[in-house]
């Protein structure tokens, strides 16, 4: 049996990126794919159908309360449940440097969509799961939820703290409801949104050098831990972190 089959999953930023190869990954494991996304997913959901897969889009914005109750509702019309979340969708903004330098439009901008939005998500998916008495979050953070960058992204680093941080309490909250809560925190993968913030070849070599494994992660990497934290194989597992980052956090200094 497909390790998500039947299951209804929305994923955010699931147009292009790290969301994309989520969906296409999850639908091939038997899920119900809700694309939310504020760019146009169409040619996502195409793309699921046309592997024999089943998904739909809907426009959405996940700074907005409005946004996601009707990505919910979307979701339980069309395939009748929420089961399981995976707020996937984030910034890493250009401007994003150190404490003095970072404005704070971008310090800003950077906590509504990485921070509120994963917390709006919650707030209007928990409900229907807590209803049908079972449902599994996944929350996108990042190995620098763990440690401090001397590659400075404070806005960027904050949010995902701060996820990670929400992402515990949420699993305590709800664990006896039948809901856990677990967060997937991915090293350097070189995806539009990394490739926008490393746009020359000094900050490239500055991040590789400062990985064991000597290179960038894969997006299918990245989904593959999504999926175990949406499956059952983790189904004893909530309020933790899943750290993919090719050894990051665990070296003190690099291999030659």
């Amino acid at each position: 049996m497909a390790r998500l089959s039947g299951k209804v999953t929305i994923i955010t930023g699931a147009a292009g990126g790290l969301g994309r190869v989520a969906a296409l990954q999850f639908a091939r494991e038997g899920s119900h794919v809700v694309v939310s996304d504020l760019i146009d997913g169409r040619s996502a959901v195409d793309e699921i159908k046309s592997a024999g897969g089943s998904a739909a889009y809907i426009h959405a914005d996940v700074t907005s309360e409005d946004s996601w109750k009707e990505v919910v509702g979307f979701a339980n019309s069309t395939f009748g449940s929420v089961d399981v979340l995976y707020n996937n969708a984030g910034v890493m903004l250009g401007e994003d440097d150190n404490p003095v330098t970072t404005p704070m439009s971008v310090y800003e901008r950077t906590m509504d969509i990485n921070v509120k939005g994963v917390l709006l998500g919650c707030k209007y998916a928990i409900p229907h799961m807590i209803e049908q008495g079972k449902g599994t979050i996944v929350n996108v953070a990042s190995f620098v939820a763990h440690m401090g960058a001397a590659t400075p992204q404070i806005a960027y680093t904050a949010s995902k703290g701060a996820v990670l941080a929400m992402t515990r309490e949420i699993a305590v909250i709800y664990a006896r409801k039948g809901i856990r809560a677990n967060a997937l925190c991915p090293g350097p993968v070189m995806t539009p949104l990394l490739a926008a913030f490393l746009d020359n070849d000094a900050k490239r070599n500055r991040r590789l050098v400062h990985i064991p494994m000597g290179r960038f992660g894969e997006p299918e990497e990245i989904a593959n831990g999504a999926l175990f934290l949406a499956s059952d194989e983790s189904s004893w597992m909530t309020g933790q972190s899943l750290i993919i980052d090719g050894g990051i956090t665990a070296a003190y200094v690099t291999p030659e």
